[in-house]
């Protein structure tokens, strides 16, 4: 592709991201903030079991879409209708997240069985969505790309939280249920209408095959030869691991982190609302900033320097005290959220064969990238369970990063081995 983008590739780049500002609707009000709460405090009950019974769900979802994906991702690059299946895995979301607002108090089994389904839509999507990125642009911007994506994401979580911030004035009072419950089916809203202009606007990569195949049976074949293989692509493998670590400390703070405000800090809706709005604003100049940093330093070096504020982020939150340190820690770990993430993007797509794109993908988002919140979303919410104590929680997930980023070290990204394996 051509290093100066056309006219064209621009509005293409753009109609991408824009299924970030869509997805990240969902995030921010069903997995970080509101439905979290809501699910904990008025679905479960509150107390120590909602944290268990949360990060059974968030795990299961998690799970789920692990064991799915690398298929999926597999038949998606035989087939070469990315667009297809995500726009399957995004309805999916769509609707049960709108039926999210159906849940009433006790309705556990019901409000784990939409979120799980919402989830995996979401998670799911995001396979064949971080596939089409190598396409739209050329390695030396792929940092300053995916630093777009992830920063018109967190545009779209701040306008989300804005929309819904009059809506959790009046907390979980009986008398204010409603309004929780209509800020989900926004979410929904939000997604549905942003995420239309890619599935009519983006190209899909069209590949002619001779003859019919069965997808699944091919994903699956395809996906058991690089397991098989996955020896050949060393920097592949090594990054997968640490990827797979610290990106379980990322998904754990992203779903506890507002369930932690509340319950140890005493946030008030009001005021959680407020500390994500700050995240979502710092998330914005973290991702543009770190984006170009991506591109001049490389990714690694990004990864690693995030890694270590995020090391910094779960130390302090630790020993915070006060509600306006929490919300200075809370604009510091924004900042990186998006950042270590646009990152772990750039370097998978650097290091990943390109004719193997989306079943790669399909192992950094889905074995790696979501088999890995099963580990951390549980262990917070069993250790919350047992000791009673979210803050003893907090800094078993901090060893996840540290551990992270001393496999990181193991990864060498100076060799170029998109296409051949080494």
């Amino acid at each position: 592709m051509n290093p100066n983008p056309t006219h064209s590739n621009r509005f293409q780049i753009f109609v991408w991201t824009l299924f970030d500002f869509a997805n990240t609707s969902f995030s921010v009000m069903i997995v970080a903030v509101g439905y979290s709460l809501y699910f904990k405090e008025i679905v479960a009950g509150g107390s120590g079991r909602g944290d268990l019974l949360w990060g059974i769900a968030v795990s299961i979802s998690m799970l789920l879409t692990a064991l799915i994906a690398p298929v999926l991702g597999a038949a998606a690059d035989f087939s070469s209708r990315r667009k297809r299946f995500l726009f399957g895995f995004t309805i999916v979301s769509i609707v049960s997240t709108a039926l999210l607002s159906f849940v009433d108090a006790g309705m556990v089994a019901t409000g784990m069985i939409l979120f799980i389904l919402a989830n995996v839509g979401f998670e799911g999507g995001l396979v064949f969505y971080d596939a089409f990125l190598p396409n739209l642009t050329n390695e030396r911007s792929y940092g300053r790309v995916s630093g777009y994506g992830f920063a018109m994401g967190y545009i779209g979580s701040l306008i989300t939280l804005l929309i819904a911030m009059p809506l959790y004035k009046l907390g979980f009072g009986a008398e204010n249920l409603a309004n929780v419950k209509l800020s989900f089916a926004i979410a929904a809203g939000i997604f549905l209408l942003f995420s239309a202009p890619l599935f009519i606007f983006l190209r899909d990569h069209k590949t002619k095959f001779e003859y019919k195949v069965s997808y699944i049976k091919a994903g699956i074949q395809r996906v058991s030869e690089t397991i098989g293989h996955l020896k050949n692509y060393r920097n592949v493998s090594r990054f997968l691991l640490a990827f797979f670590i610290y990106n379980d400390g990322i998904l754990t703070v992203i779903s506890f982190a507002s369930i932690f405000a509340t319950q140890t800090l005493h946030f008030s809706l009001q005021e959680v609302l407020v500390l994500f709005a700050i995240v979502q604003a710092s998330g914005i100049v973290g991702s543009l900033f770190f984006g170009i940093i991506t591109d001049k330093i490389g990714a690694k070096r990004t990864i690693a320097i995030n890694l270590v504020i995020w090391i910094l982020v779960v130390a302090g939150a630790y020993f915070v005290q006060t509600k306006e340190m929490f919300y200075m820690i809370g604009a510091v770990a924004g900042s990186s959220m998006g950042a270590s993430q646009a990152a772990s993007r750039s370097l998978m797509a650097q290091l990943t064969p390109k004719e193997r794109e989306a079943e790669f993908f399909g192992f950094f988002d889905g074995l790696c990238g979501k088999a890995s919140a099963v580990v951390g979303t549980f262990l917070f919410g069993l250790i919350s369970y047992i000791t009673g104590d979210q803050r003893i929680s907090l800094l078993t997930i901090g060893l996840f990063f540290v551990a992270g980023l001393i496999l990181l070290e193991r990864v060498s990204d100076k060799e170029h081995i998109r296409n051949t394996a080494t």
